[in-house]
């Protein structure tokens, strides 16, 4: 059975944030009020958005899930009646044995009431060709559990950045029964270039979801420099909506009739064999990793 209506306007923020948390928060509001003013009923921020600094600066600004920026946007959330993502911030962990900080995803409904926590589950611990490395579990622990929050009759599956490239948490996300899914990012350049967008593609396909995917784009304070390209994709895997490289509003409707048409045309839900899942659970780690 499908959602009691039948579609959902769609918004994806990009942003260049710096260092200065004041600055970046005012610029994510008054973006997430733009889209408001489009009709959005669904805004979602790019990862790292009230910081995009070193690992050590962003140590720094470490938050618990009640903390000031999170309440501004639960508060702009509810004076909007909007669906609003948190993109990522840096939650204060409480084990003492692992101070690391989880990169975290909050989805707040349109009260302003945060129903969804999501830890990023895969870190970004990479050495690319131009000779940088990103060692991302060094300051960050990663999550353990899957989400997907239902609103509306809508399922929301959340996920982060580099979660891209493990098809089987989207699969999962899929079945628990994700219409649409996040991925907040700050991609590489020299990965975005040549992944991003296959990689959003495949996953909307693959599942018959809509991916939002709003994004950090330009040369950040830090030197750091990502890809932008923030995206709505929908389940056929068609780009409905793309981002310039520029701060942006982007909007598109999500028919979830038409999402169910595809899934009745194609019903791959129906034809996973899951014994698939069940092998790769017992492959050696050097095998599937």
């Amino acid at each position: 059975m499908g959602p009691p209506f039948r579609s959902m306007r769609l918004a994806a923020i990009q942003m260049c944030s710096g260092k200065d948390v004041d600055r970046n928060l005012d610029r994510a509001l008054a973006l997430v009020n733009r889209a408001a003013e489009e009709g959005a009923d669904v805004v979602a921020l790019p990862e790292n958005f009230a910081l995009m600094g070193s690992d050590r600066e962003r140590a720094q600004f470490v938050q618990d899930l009640d903390g000031a920026v999170l309440k501004e946007l639960g508060r702009v959330a509810r004076e909007r009646s909007l669906l609003l993502l948190a993109g990522t911030v840096l939650e204060r962990s409480r084990d003492e044995a692992d101070p690391r900080p989880y990169n975290t995803s909050v989805l707040f409904d349109r009260q302003g009431s945060p129903i969804a926590v999501y830890r990023k589950m895969h870190l970004f611990d990479v050495s690319l060709t131009d000779g940088v490395s990103y060692r991302e579990s060094e300051s960050v622990r990663p999550g353990d559990e899957p989400v997907v929050a239902f609103v509306e009759g809508v399922g929301f599956g959340l996920s982060i950045c580099y979660d891209l490239r493990f098809p089987e948490l989207y699969r999962l996300l899929a079945f628990r029964g994700a219409r649409v899914v996040f991925v907040p990012s700050a991609f590489t350049v020299e990965t975005g270039k040549d992944h991003w967008m296959s990689l959003i593609r495949a996953r909307a396909i693959e599942n018959q979801v809509y991916i939002v995917a709003p994004a950090q784009f330009g040369t950040h304070e830090s030197g750091r420099v990502t890809y932008g390209h923030s995206v709505i994709v929908d389940p056929w895997g068609t780009v409905l909506a793309q981002a310039p490289q520029k701060e942006s509003v982007l909007w598109a409707d999500a028919d979830f009739g038409y999402q169910d048409e595809i899934r009745s045309r194609v019903p791959v839900a129906k034809h996973v064999r899951n014994r698939i899942f069940s092998l790769l659970q017992a492959a050696p780690e050097r095998e599937a990793g």
